[in-house]
């Protein structure tokens, strides 16, 4: 997502979140005593959103009732999927690389990953694993995901792991630092027999 479109993206959010606050305290207000104005959606305190005439008005038809509930739960579970997408940590497209002249390049976040993750199966006791850069272009950050060879010591291979792939990537991405989580998993394997 492009910093264009995250602007436009958070200001229309502030923007609903707001009518949505100066609404909902308006009406609470209304309804513990404050007096409205002449021009408000509320006479009173006792005054309704639907009236008695417009509720009466749909009550022979015995679809209104279920498509106005189906409508508004469809419309909180879209509220709430797209809420969770805004809070979602979204993968780094691109790395920005100090290349000395005053220009810079551009390095693909998931080539940066490949590398990262293919240089961390290299060491003694990773079976597997797999990297993630977040953050942002010019300060990302990783996130490796490895599983342990059974014979692996976890402080060996973070040792490893912090000294060699993460080193590796930082200095050749020019970055200043490289904040890292790595995440060790022991994989699953049967014990041996002994005869």
């Amino acid at each position: 997502m492009s910093a264009m479109l995250r602007t436009v993206n958070r200001v229309l959010l502030a923007l609903a979140g707001f009518v949505l606050l100066v609404l909902g305290g308006s009406v609470l207000a209304v309804g513990l005593g404050a007096s409205p104005p002449s021009w408000w959606i509320h006479d009173g305190r006792h005054d309704v959103l639907l009236s008695a005439a417009d509720r009466v008005q749909w009550r022979d038809e015995g679809w209104f009732w279920p498509v106005v509930i189906a409508v508004l739960a469809v419309l909180l579970l879209l509220s709430l999927w797209w809420l969770s997408a805004q809070l979602r940590r979204r993968r780094l497209a691109e790395v920005l690389v100090e290349t000395g002249d005053g220009e810079g390049a551009q390095l693909r976040g998931v080539a940066m990953e490949n590398v990262l993750a293919a240089e961390a199966e290299t060491l003694d006791g990773v079976e597997r694993a797999h990297a993630v850069l977040t953050g942002r272009r010019s300060r990302p950050q990783a996130r490796v995901d490895a599983v342990l060879a059974p014979h692996a010591a976890p402080a060996d291979v973070l040792h490893d792991l912090s000294t060699q792939p993460v080193t590796h990537a930082r200095d050749a991405a020019g970055l200043a630092s490289l904040p890292t989580t790595v995440r060790l998993r022991a994989r699953k394997h049967h014990a041996e027999r002994v005869n």
